[in-house]
């Protein structure tokens, strides 16, 4: 996702803050409580977030602890649950187009809708034991002192300050962000197989094929392509999508029964192509993943 858009998407929920949620950001990985790590912000009196005070959070202290990067790598935010009623959520960004970079920090950064696409973002707000902590206007800088990704965008490390203005402020808030993620999970891998055994029904020409599938995670593969019969005068062809809840070790079998899609004909015992791939969405990361397309021929018997 753009930054800008997953900025907006902070933007509006930093609204209702009340509402904010466990629930991970659009077209990030999934939530992962950090390995380790300390969030710790402060303000003077007269500051609007902090109200002068200085809070403190520690990974495994707190109900959830985590950082999340956008696949672009533009753009991550930060998730403190510390109990029911306070929640904390900052959200930075490099300018459009730009990947958040080790050793630099971020001058002139603003809250949406107030960024412009070559300027930075930054916005920090919360709700703190039930009360609404947020900024109707913002700005700011933040400097990345230390940060590594892992796939799509993955935070597996991360080191940085900020300081924010908020509504026109001249006391800044100032906060520190220090992160190890657990390792990031792996990568969805799919394996697809076509039984090369099939069966036809004579003289209605349902045909039954199938095959097996693997996965390396608990994920719901569909299915789907399509079954033709060169014959003398005709060409029978069916097309097919199912879908088979996978999980990992043994292969899980799928079958399909078809009839042919094309008036006046029908499948006959003998042989038939099968084309067709399998593809399932990545539980941990905003990716679909595919198998290649395979053709294999399946031998039809009188079943």
């Amino acid at each position: 996702m753009p930054s800008r858009i997953l900025a907006r998407t902070l933007g509006v929920v930093a609204t209702m803050t009340v509402a904010l949620t466990a629930a991970p950001l659009v077209n990030t990985a999934h939530a992962h409580t950090a390995a380790s790590g300390t969030v710790s912000f402060s303000g003077e009196a007269g500051e609007p977030i902090s109200g002068g005070r200085s809070y403190a959070y520690t990974a495994g202290a707190v109900d959830l602890f985590d950082v999340q990067g956008s696949t672009d790598g533009n753009s991550l935010a930060v998730a403190i649950d510390a109990r029911e009623g306070t929640f904390w959520r900052l959200h930075i960004a490099a300018p459009e187009g730009q990947k958040l970079t080790e050793g630099t920090t971020y001058t002139g950064a603003k809250q949406w809708p107030d960024a412009q696409p070559g300027d930075p973002e930054l916005q920090f707000s919360g709700t703190d034991n039930g009360t609404d902590k947020w900024c109707g206007t913002s700005s700011g800088s933040f400097t990345i002192q230390h940060i590594a990704f892992g796939l799509y965008g993955y935070v597996r490390e991360l080191d940085a300050t900020f300081e924010q203005f908020c509504n026109g402020s001249t006391v800044p808030l100032r906060g520190e962000v220090h992160a190890v993620m657990v390792e990031p999970p792996v990568e969805l891998a799919l394996g697809m197989s076509v039984d090369p055994h099939g069966t036809v029904g004579v003289p209605d020409g349902r045909i039954t094929v199938g095959g097996t599938v693997t996965c390396n995670k608990p994920v719901n593969v569909s299915l789907g392509g399509h079954v033709f019969q060169l014959q003398k005068k005709q060409t029978p062809v069916a097309s097919y999508g199912t879908t088979v809840a996978c999980t990992p070790g043994a292969p899980v079998p799928w079958s399909v029964a078809l009839t042919s899609q094309e008036p006046g004909t029908a499948f006959q015992p003998g042989t038939a192509t099968l084309r067709g791939s399998a593809r399932a969405n990545d539980p941990d990361y905003p990716v679909t993943v595919s198998t290649e397309q395979q053709e294999a021929a399946v031998t039809l018997s009188k079943g």
